[in-house]
Formats: C-alpha cells, structure tokens, sequence
C-alpha cells in the first residue's frame, strides 16, 4: 500500500523527468516483452503508473494498467508483456469506428475503405499501421479528389486555379490546408 502511494506521488516527476518514455504512444510489444522479464519489481510498477499518468493512454489501456496495479507483481508483469497491447488493440479499434463514424461517405471514400480494411484485418499491426500512416495518407487521397473537383469547375477565378494546381501536388498536409484556409484565401 505504501509503495502504491509512493508511486502515485512519484508518477508525474518520473514522466517530467523522462519525457521521451512518457510521450511513446503504444510501444511495440517485442521492446516490452525484451524489458519486462528483466525488470525489477519497482520498475514494473514505475513503467505502469507513466502509462497510467500519460494523457494519451487510451480507456482500454488506461483500465489495464489500473487492473495490473491492484493484481501482483505478475498481473504487472503480464500487462507490460502481454496485456497492454491487447488493450492497445481495443483502443485502436474505438478509434478506427470513431473516424468511421465521422466520415462522409460521399467524399470521404478512401478513408472509408482503408479504415474497413484495417477492422477487417482485425490485427493489432493493421489496426496501428492505419492509425500512424493510413489515415493520413487515405485522407491525402480523398483530398486529392476534393481538388480536382475544385479545378474541374470551369467557373473559378484564375487565382484558385493556380492555388489549386499547385496544392494537388503538396504532402497530405499542404492538401489538408488549402481544402480548410487556403481556398478561401484566394480572391
């Protein structure tokens, strides 16, 4: 009980102070599973109070650790190795139906396939592998789209012509940026 406290007090020094641990968003389960088996009991505990204090810890996460931290030592050590990614997993699932369910099926059709193909795989790597780069580069896509329908218009102003040709060829950010300020910018 007293170690709890402990490290309930000690938790946002330890992820001041280490930063970079901290801010891992779900790291990959053969770092966790390498480390876990060789860490002392208090470092378990530590490593589950920064995800436990991280703000970007997801629900399913976030539920694991607090379970694993009223559980023993092995309950710990079966979080960091195994239960966290499972959890993870579920996080990552949540979130996926969330883009899902703010999609617009008119415009937003490479979203929509690449999300349902990430749940269909049903894997925590496909899962994950959407969310860090197949959003963004299936929103680039639907972007792309959006654009050339605004250079399709053949009533548009010499000015948004340009602007528009010259951000279909940007990153997914330059797209994302002309479709929400830059067209409106232009006279």
């Amino acid at each position: 009980m007293a170690l709890a406290l402990v490290s309930t007090a000690l938790a946002p020094a330890l992820l001041l102070a280490t930063p970079a641990i901290a801010a891992e968003s779900a790291p990959s389960s053969a770092t966790t599973v390498a480390t876990a088996s060789d860490m002392s009991d208090d470092d378990v505990r530590v490593a589950i109070m920064r995800i436990i204090g991280d703000p970007s810890t997801g629900k399913a996460v976030y539920a694991a650790a607090q379970k694993a931290m009223d559980g023993t030592i092995e309950d710990q050590r079966y979080f960091l190795e195994t239960g966290r990614g499972i959890a993870q997993a579920e996080d990552d699932r949540v979130a996926i139906a969330r883009i899902l369910a703010t999609a617009d099926p008119k415009t937003d059709k490479a979203v929509i396939r690449e999300a349902n193909e990430a749940l269909d795989a049903n894997t925590p790597e496909a899962l994950r592998a959407f969310l860090e780069t197949g959003y963004r580069l299936a929103r680039a896509e639907d972007d792309r789209v959006r654009i050339a329908r605004i250079l399709a218009d053949p009533t548009i102003s010499d000015a948004l012509r340009a602007a528009a040709e010259e951000a279909i060829d940007g990153t997914p950010e330059e797209l994302r940026y002309f479709l929400e300020v830059g067209q409106y910018e232009v006279s």
